[in-house]
């Protein structure tokens, strides 16, 4: 992880997602705040949304679950328009690389921050407020928040693209302090542009607990099934090479904190 201090870029859009694809909606425009409601929902339904909405078609490790709906009316039913996951980091040391040494109990990611193309600009920044107060009387013992910006875009191998990169406007909107680049990697991506998961190869390699399910992923991704008595190993390294995957650099995505 690095903390070397670089330039961020402005855009004058918000960014929304419907069935895994990107669209967007003009910064300045007004948000009603008296139409939408935040508060607590169940994991079930929090993956639900997340992965029909978000391009990754993934939910993260959740401690708690944030939906936003909309109120349209008196005579209509209110509407799951929106989702914030706050999330167990992958990695336990992010915590406290990221957060001055905050002990990793005491901190929490942003794993997930998805809304619907017809939630209003700057909609975003009410519903991360709304989100704040919540998690400080659920979880009143964070200390810190951590969320990361994914600044490379990704396209399916025909080229469509599928998420823009993310330079953290919102955060930075949201008095996030820009804490620097994460390590580079190499990505392997499926066909239609979702990254697939290392954690879960790990899985499969070492036969760990919740390794079907993991294979059962990476077949959805397009990778070929597991044979008869074929070792964790093996079949990754065969998934990878059979399932059409390819591979991409990534130079780190972009670090965002706040101290609560």
């Amino acid at each position: 992880m690095s903390s070397k201090p670089e330039q961020l870029f402005l855009f004058e859009h918000c960014q929304r997602w419907r069935g895994r694809r990107a669209s967007y909606r003009p910064a300045g425009e007004p948000f009603d705040p008296n139409r939408y409601e935040a508060r607590p929902i169940e994991f079930s339904e929090a993956k639900a949304y997340v992965t029909k909405t978000h391009y990754s078609g993934s939910m993260p490790a959740a401690r708690k679950q944030i939906g936003l709906f909309e109120k349209a009316s008196p005579f209509l039913s209110e509407k799951l328009v929106g989702a914030i996951v706050l999330s167990v980091p992958i990695q336990e040391q992010a915590i406290p690389a990221w957060l001055d040494g905050l002990d990793p109990r005491l901190g929490i990611e942003i794993g997930r921050l998805v809304l619907d193309d017809e939630v209003p600009g700057n909609g975003e920044s009410w519903f991360l407020g709304r989100t704040f107060r919540l998690m400080r009387k659920l979880l009143p013992e964070v200390r810190g928040v951590l969320s990361y910006a994914d600044p490379v875009e990704r396209r399916s191998a025909t080229g469509e693209i599928i998420k823009p990169g993310h330079q953290g406007v919102v955060y930075r909107a949201f008095n996030g302090r820009y804490a620097g680049r994460a390590s580079a990697r190499t990505l392997i991506l499926s066909r239609d542009g979702r990254t697939v998961s290392e954690r879960a190869l790990s899985k499969i390699r070492l036969e760990e607990q919740g390794a079907a399910y993991a294979i059962r992923q990476l077949e959805n991704l397009g990778a070929p099934a597991r044979r008869l008595g074929e070792s964790g190993q093996s079949y990754v390294k065969r998934a990878l090479e059979e399932g059409q995957f390819r591979r991409l650099r990534h130079p780190g995505n972009l670090a965002f904190t706040w101290r609560t």
